[in-house]
């Protein structure tokens, strides 16, 4: 192994290192108002509607996939497509979670601003509990990071990861409290791996 090829080598190691430190911080720091998103999502009547712009977005199409695929009906709603009609995807009854790391995203605003005035509550997950976002929701979630895993310490890395298992957390903790089993979940996936397992094994049985 070349200098060079260690080098990369330890940046790589270095990187996983730096999000499982981000990890293990955001685990030792969750606390009532997390059971307090999981019990509104549980009390909602209606769709759970994620946002989020670039790669917050990118996250949150990924957190309303898994929530829709483990008995939690979410869809992602673009912010800026949300300033041009589709506000009205948001109906009575909807919970609306906002994912921004800096919790100032102008693109946001609009939605925030008609959740409010409609009265659907608002679970923000950002970096700053002073921020904007943090002050107009109803529940804060969390996510600051003391350094992005990048060598720049710019891009979005560690604090996508934090938003990615924040998510997943919320995820998991629905599934226990609905009594999610894995036959639900192959009744929602009949295209997929799991429903053949599942099938075999029964046919076996």
């Amino acid at each position: 192994m070349t200098p060079q090829q260690k080098e990369l080598l330890e940046i790589g190691r270095k990187s996983l290192r730096n999000e499982i430190s981000t990890l293990e911080r955001i685990e030792s720091t969750l606390d009532t108002s997390f059971i307090q998103a999981v019990e509104m999502i549980l009390e909602c009547r209606g769709k759970i509607i994620l946002t989020g712009m670039g790669k917050s977005g990118h996250i949150a199409r990924k957190i309303a996939a898994t929530l829709t695929s483990t008995g939690t009906p979410a869809l992602f709603l673009h912010p800026a497509e949300a300033s041009h009609g589709d506000l009205g995807i948001i109906a009575a009854g909807d919970v609306v979670v906002v994912l921004s790391y800096s919790g100032e995203t102008n693109e946001l605003r609009d939605v925030v601003t008609y959740a409010t005035k409609n009265n659907n509550p608002i679970i923000a997950i950002t970096g700053s509990a002073t921020s904007s976002l943090a002050k107009h929701a109803n529940i804060h979630l969390d996510i600051m990071v003391t350094q992005e895993d990048c060598v720049l310490n710019i891009v979005p890395t560690s604090s996508t990861t934090a938003q990615l298992a924040l998510g997943d957390a919320l995820a998991s903790s629905l599934m226990y409290a609905r009594s999610f089993r894995a036959e639900d979940f192959a009744h929602l996936h009949p295209g997929g791996y799991i429903e053949r397992r599942m099938s075999l094994k029964e046919n076996n049985e």
